[in-house]
């Protein structure tokens, strides 16, 4: 029998994608030798109610302009085509589905919202059915990831972790900063994929 597909999944809203996120996916591939890794963006997202995202069509097509050029990355329709709210347990096991057995799935997201996510839907399950990789900045602080595990979880992850950690540096890039500063009419070369610059120019996002 052949090694199992160790796949990354990279959700999240992407309202604006930008280097920060493809970096962290590439850190990624290669730090936990991952086939390739696929960007989910989000549809509904239960967690960003107090701020209206970007049409989810619009943000999908932006994370597509963004990851063109890597071989090794694609995109997934999957949560903006599912109605309702965008749940991580119920990605995981519809991407279970489609790619079959032998596939071993890495969810890639920050620290901070692995936190959200233990407090969502089926924490113990979700951590069950995937290893999370949290994008860290230097001298994060770890503990409160620890502590925030489910009861069930905190003696495994010290045999058996489903919460590797990653640091990143250029995790200090936000996408609440460049809507801000696209906004306020500042520059976001070299922020975001020159693509993905002169898509937002030529639809006006954010203004």
């Amino acid at each position: 029998m052949g090694q199992a597909l160790r796949i990354g999944v990279m959700g999240g809203t992407f309202d604006p994608i930008h280097y920060g996120h493809l970096v962290t996916a590439e850190e990624a591939r290669v730090q936990f030798h991952l086939d390739r890794v696929i960007f989910v963006p989000s549809g509904h997202p239960p967690h960003k109610e107090e701020r209206k995202s970007l049409d989810p069509e619009f943000r999908y097509l932006m994370v597509v302009i963004a990851t063109a050029s890597n071989p090794f990355f694609t995109v997934s329709r999957m949560e903006i085509d599912r109605p309702g709210p965008s749940y991580a347990i119920d990605t995981v096991r519809e991407l279970k589905r489609e790619l079959g057995d032998g596939v071993e799935l890495f969810f890639i997201t920050g620290a901070d919202a692995i936190l959200e996510i233990l407090t969502w839907k089926e924490p113990e399950k979700i951590l069950e059915e995937c290893i999370f990789i949290a994008a860290t900045r230097p001298g994060y602080d770890l503990r409160r990831l620890e502590e925030n595990l489910p009861e069930s979880e905190k003696i495994r992850h010290r045999t058996d972790p489903r919460v590797l950690i990653m640091e990143i540096p250029a995790l200090a890039i936000s996408s609440t900063d460049i809507r801000r500063r696209v906004k306020e009419g500042r520059p976001i070369r070299y922020l975001v994929p020159e693509g993905v610059a002169e898509f937002i120019e030529k639809h006006g996002f954010y203004r």
